[in-house]
């Protein structure tokens, strides 16, 4: 009989740990569906995801849900898109994207390569006021206008140069930012991959920005209750995405980070099983592919002192199989990274954990600068990698290896941080 009664308690908890990686596929899926249109903000697609989430929170259990409000300007893309290079029409997403604060362009322009090996910017300002030049599109790949970026800004500005707008060039899979879409420059600036745009001498373009101001959105707070109300733990990732490039493409971001969201949701769900010692809090965040903004909202606005915060783990883009788990860590929160180093020395969940320097990439880092013990993890440079800010960020490129050992080194870390 005791042998029958192990047997069960064995099957029940391998069903329920195989019950959790079930409900978090079944999030990532949904999260990164053809519903919620990238879960950006021109059609409402994050504000639809947040809703989802909002109930998948009561569902797992959660003791209070709530929303917390707030509002974005933001440059989006969601009407024409369409762009033609010598008369052979390129495919949004796949051949070219929008840089975020790129007002729309119509027209048909000459095209102007830039020479990066005999590069000259006088003769450039002089070639771009020839006749032949006049209204033209200014080609160059996107790392030589960063590290020239003087010149290149001035190219932006209108009333600076004849020239109607810039097209940088970027290697296959093309990508999509967000991050400063709060403002719109003078002049269009496309991004195209080399091939599609080599050699051209002229480009058509038909493209709508519609920049949003006041956008209403929202992040998603769900609590379970522990036995202590003095402090928390708190458990963030961001729901939001890049959203539409034109009507018919979007960014399903199965990694970006639906693969981050799920896993607060199956973490909240355990937690209301598992009853914990302090509050545990679950924040979804939208804004933050708009340059962190809710992030930055609520720990400005939070439903508890951040005082009170024992330590915050802030959970994106882990759908990848890198066996080397890339973390970052607040000054404060060194003491716990020791502590997961050690959780994982013994048991092995990941081949190292690679500390990097502390950077504003994710939700975590409103947080640090306001000295909330803190960890960051990204699961990056595996075989989903590539597809990050990409139409190819979706249900079929996801994978799933880091989402256990995520799951078991951040719930063993709570049950031995609680003793120290």
């Amino acid at each position: 009989m005791k042998k029958f009664i192990w047997i069960v308690l064995v099957l029940c908890a391998v069903q329920l740990q195989a019950q959790d990686l079930k409900q978090y596929k079944s999030v990532v899926k949904e999260l990164s569906s053809a519903r919620y249109q990238g879960r950006g903000y021109a059609r409402g697609g994050a504000n639809k995801a947040g809703k989802y989430l909002e109930k998948q929170f009561v569902k797992s259990g959660a003791d209070e849900v709530t929303l917390q409000p707030f509002t974005i300007d933001i440059n989006t893309f969601p009407g024409k898109m369409e762009l033609w290079a010598d008369g052979k029409k390129l495919t949004p997403g796949v051949d070219f994207s929008m840089r975020e604060y790129s007002p729309g362009v119509k027209g048909e322009f000459p095209v102007y390569h830039i020479d990066t090996l005999n590069f000259d910017p006088e003769r450039i300002y002089a070639d771009l006021e020839k006749p032949e030049n006049a209204n033209c599109l200014v080609v160059c790949e996107f790392w030589f206008t960063y590290r020239h970026r003087e010149v290149f800004s001035r190219l932006q500005k209108a009333g600076e140069c004849s020239n109607a707008g810039l097209i940088f060039t970027w290697a296959s899979p093309i990508k999509f930012f967000k991050a400063y879409g709060e403002k719109v420059v003078d002049k269009p600036i496309i991004w195209v991959t080399p091939e599609a745009i080599n050699g051209v001498k002229t480009v058509r373009a038909n493209i709508d920005s519609k920049f949003l101001k006041d956008c209403e959105i929202f992040n998603v707070i769900a609590k379970v209750e522990g036995t202590r109300h003095d402090s928390c733990y708190v458990f963030t990732a961001h729901y939001d995405h890049l959203g539409n490039l034109g009507r018919k493409v979007y960014y399903p971001g199965a990694n970006d980070n639906a693969s981050g969201t799920a896993a607060i949701v199956t973490l909240a769900a355990h937690y209301a099983v598992h009853r914990p010692l302090y509050d545990m809090y679950f924040i979804a965040f939208s804004g933050e592919d708009a340059n962190l903004r809710g992030s930055t909202f609520y720990a400005l606005n939070p439903a508890v002192p951040l005082s009170r915060i024992k330590y915050l783990f802030n959970i994106d883009m882990i759908g990848d199989n890198n066996p080397v788990q890339y973390c970052e860590c607040s000054d404060e929160g060194l003491r716990g990274f020791a502590l997961f180093e050690q959780i994982n020395a013994e048991k092995h969940y990941f081949k190292a954990l690679e500390r990097g320097v502390l950077a504003a990439n994710s939700d975590h880092y409103p947080f640090a600068v306001r000295h909330v013990p803190c960890i960051f993890f990204e699961n990056e440079n595996g075989d989903a990698f590539p597809y990050y800010h990409t139409i190819f960020d979706n249900w079929k490129t996801a994978v799933f290896d880091s989402y256990e050992p995520v799951f078991k080194i951040v719930t063993e870390f709570v049950n031995l941080y609680d003793k120290l």
